[in-house]
């Protein structure tokens, strides 16, 4: 029942803000964007967090028409993975959560990425909600920065755990292999 509560009290205090957010915020401003990625990415993560699904949908089966992860590649993963190494984020990531060299490890580093996956995902999608409402508001320039940043943001995040997730799991194998 606690639990509960506190997913109910997560989610009424997130929707609290995303309402002062557009209230106080012009809709079609790059600020507006960038505050209502980074809100709703802090609420995501306290609500998957609290709830602790074991995230065992089949939707984080590799599928066949990702085998290999060229279909990422070709929309820039690579680029998207450096990119991530010159900010830094990389070493924050591992910093925070360093990978040891185990079964047990590897199976955390698998869970955290679908975590981050499903939390980039609700995410891409509230705010691709924005972006249609923003388009149809304000016209097309003026929903662009909601919708540049919910790619780089949201939708390559999702990209990049659906690319390494595979890799994970061929780790796992042969770390039990052994």
């Amino acid at each position: 029942m606690k639990k509960i509560l506190t997913l109910i009290s997560i989610s009424i205090f997130g929707i609290g803000s995303i309402y002062a957010l557009v209230r106080y915020m012009k809709l079609d401003s790059f600020m507006f964007a960038w505050a209502l990625n980074f809100l709703l990415m802090l609420f995501t993560q306290t609500f998957i967090e609290t709830l602790k699904s074991p995230l065992t949908s089949s939707y984080y089966n590799e599928q066949k028409w990702e085998r290999g992860g060229k279909v990422y590649q070709r929309f820039g993963i690579d680029l998207f993975r450096k990119l991530l190494v010159l900010i830094g984020w990389e070493k924050l990531t591992k910093k925070s959560s360093p990978v040891g060299k185990n079964a047990n490890a590897l199976v955390n580093l698998l869970y955290q990425t679908k975590k981050s996956e499903l939390g980039h995902l609700v995410i891409l999608v509230i705010v691709l909600g924005f972006n249609v409402f923003v388009l149809f508001k304000f016209g097309f320039l003026k929903s662009l920065s909601l919708l540049v940043l919910n790619i780089i943001l949201n939708l390559y995040p999702v990209f990049f755990q659906r690319y390494n997730r595979p890799r994970v799991i061929r780790a796992i194998k042969l770390s039990n292999w052994r």
